[in-house]
């Protein structure tokens, strides 16, 4: 039987090491399409990509017999614009687009469930712009289509929102643009005519605990696979660690699987995985949903081998293939698993960063742990892209144990050994002092 032709928008080294190891992994050739910094430096080009892509996919040897990619737009849109080209199962542009731009996302929400965040446009072009309506302090203020949470700010006051708005008006449009593609080739609803790409979105502040469900849709039938833990370091909104499983109590992961079903129902959404972001505050026992992403969550990939046996990827694979996925449960090595995200909170120069053989040591010496390092010797923190408002990722430690205690004491063993040292900055710091 021959091999089946697997096209990956933006395959790494990393994720091609576990999507290697999916089940029948042995029965698919992997053809990587496109390097990162082509989709995610400066402003892309969708006519240029899909140009490129097209001349690239009708040369493969064998066909092509499924697209697939698991980042951010422009990745999410070139899936489906891919696949109606050639035929290969996945949800429709629409349903993505209506994912993506996230003030339109808001729209669809509010027609199938209550669970979202007061939320409004920003003029950008007023002369004093002001909070939405309805919409108070404290509150995020981001551009609806937007890469990871670039250009995405906390504002508590007035001069806070002013300020968080001139740098996005400044930057909105190396995304926003590139968005108008997907937009001229759908018919909108009439609440989205005239809106376009680079559209300023100011929602409320939410709080509780944060987490992730993440599932997929197979010929209408939806599925929750599994719920993560988003964990922020003190005092901060940026990612300490997303643990698994969800250490939240079965009832309230019985309302998050539902939120999801209703509201991926509302989208069209179908035979492709998706991850939704939420916000579960114990003290009023409410949920709010805070995003979602027409794709599972490769982050969490390796995570989900940790603990049921297969890596999520594997939900992609089998969608685009026709199948249904089967996803394992609780098959997997470990209790629990954590991908860590050590992080520098001030700019600096990299001094110093390990070898790969000192990672594959790393990665020996202590069992159930991976590691990716992020900066290069040499790099200046604050030109390394995709990075949040308020700090730097330099290394990603995924740990897989039986307990927090044991996955915390992997990711300090890990810090320690990885020896990283940057001029001119203060460290991110160790787990026992981030908890």
């Amino acid at each position: 039987m021959s091999k089946k032709n697997i096209v990956v928008i933006g395959m790494n080294d990393a994720n091609l090491r576990t999507l290697r190891e999916v089940p029948g992994a042995d029965d698919y050739r992997f053809h990587g399409l496109f390097e990162l910094s082509e989709l995610q430096v400066g402003e892309v080009s969708m006519d240029r990509l899909v140009d490129k892509a097209t001349g690239i996919l009708d040369s493969l040897d064998g066909g092509v017999d499924a697209i697939i990619g698991y980042w951010d737009f422009p990745v999410s849109a070139l899936v489906p614009i891919l696949s109606e080209r050639y035929g290969t199962r996945g949800t429709s542009l629409l349903s993505v687009a209506k994912c993506e731009h996230k003030y339109w996302s808001r729209l669809e929400q509010r027609e199938a469930i209550a669970e979202y965040p007061r939320f409004g446009q920003v003029d950008l072009t007023a002369q004093d712009p002001q909070p939405p309506e309805g919409v108070r302090f404290p509150m995020w203020v981001k551009p609806a289509v937007a890469y990871s949470s670039e250009l995405a700010f906390g504002v508590s006051n007035l001069a806070e929102f002013h300020s968080a708005v001139a740098q996005i008006r400044a930057g909105i449009g190396r995304v926003g643009r590139p968005f108008t593609y997907v937009l001229d080739r759908l018919d909108v609803p009439p609440a989205m005519t005239g809106i376009g790409g680079e559209v300023c979105l100011a929602e409320e502040t939410l709080t509780g605990i944060q987490v992730a469900a993440e599932g997929y849709v197979h010929e209408g039938e939806v599925t929750v696979y599994g719920v993560l833990d988003s964990i922020n370091y003190p005092d901060s909104s940026c990612f300490l660690r997303h643990q698994y499983p969800s250490t939240l109590p079965e009832p309230v992961l019985g309302r998050l699987r539902d939120v999801s079903a209703r509201v991926v129902r509302q989208l069209g959404f179908d035979n492709a995985t998706f991850s939704i972001e939420f916000f579960y505050d114990p003290r009023t026992d409410t949920i709010k949903l805070l995003e979602i992403n027409p794709r599972h969550s490769q982050s969490h990939a390796v995570l989900f081998q940790y603990v049921d046996g297969a890596p999520n990827h594997h939900c992609m694979i089998s969608l685009a293939l026709g199948k249904d996925p089967d996803f394992p449960y609780r098959k997997g090595r470990y209790r629990m698993a954590a991908k860590w995200y050590y992080r520098w909170f001030a700019d600096g120069v990299v001094r110093s960063v390990p070898s790969r053989a000192d990672i594959e040591r790393i990665e020996r010496e202590i069992p159930g742990v991976r590691v990716c390092v992020l900066p290069q010797e040499g790099q200046r923190l604050s030109d390394a892209r995709e990075q949040d408002s308020y700090s730097y990722e330099v290394a990603h430690i995924i740990t897989g144990g039986d307990s927090e205690q044991e996955l915390r004491a992997k990711y300090d063993h890990c810090v320690a050994a990885l020896n990283l040292s940057f001029d001119g900055t203060a460290p991110g710091g160790r787990a026992e002092r981030n908890q």
